[in-house]
């Protein structure tokens, strides 16, 4: 497996993901601000130009949480996701798609200082009922399912901590707080990331 990673983007979270597993993979560093993820050949991979991306044999997957899920469900006795089937699968899909559908654009949109939008035409709704979600998505104890961690910690976890650590969640709350620690204290976490954002 190839995995295309750059140290200041969302490749950080397949790269903790892939340490998580502990699997054998080629780590390739692009550099996008040196036109590396703008090329013809890496277009042709993923046509968005960006990382992360994972090659798998013939396959090519992007997209982050993409990526980890489809490394949670190649490697299942690694134990990071539910049984297909399963009452919990339900909710870990929850967890892998609500910070890219709707957490992230609602925060990113906030950021960039639009206000006047349609409310009711828009995916992610407003600020309000994103921060209600995360406090009822946000554990009290333990991980995202329960006692046991798996991938949707890596994604809405890691989506929480990346939040907090660049100011898109200006307060959060002491469920948060400790949730986010909790994940900061993985060893695969620890290595994955810069240490200047512990």
């Amino acid at each position: 497996m190839k995995h295309y990673y750059n140290p200041m983007s969302r490749a950080v979270t397949t790269h903790w993901m892939l340490l998580e597993l502990g699997v054998d993979h080629e780590q390739i560093t692009l550099d996008y601000l040196k036109g590396e993820t703008a090329t013809p050949e890496y277009r042709a991979i993923n046509p968005m130009g960006k990382v992360p991306v994972l090659v798998d044999g013939e396959v090519a997957v992007t997209e982050a949480a993409a990526i980890c899920s489809y490394l949670a469900d190649k490697f299942p006795e690694k134990g990071l996701a539910p049984e297909p089937g399963s009452a919990a699968r339900g909710e870990y899909y929850r967890y892998l798609f609500v910070p890219g559908t709707t957490l992230e654009p609602m925060f990113t949109i906030r950021s960039l200082g639009v206000e006047d939008y349609p409310v009711q035409s828009v995916g992610f709704g407003d600020m309000d009922r994103c921060l209600a979600t995360i406090e009822a998505m946000t554990p009290e104890s333990g991980w995202a399912l329960g006692d046991r961690f798996t991938t949707a910690d890596i994604v809405f976890g890691g989506f929480l901590d990346f939040a907090v650590q660049f100011g898109w969640l200006e307060a959060p709350s002491a469920k948060v707080s400790a949730y986010v620690r909790r994940i900061k204290d993985r060893p695969a976490y620890r290595e994955s990331h810069d240490p200047s954002w512990h």
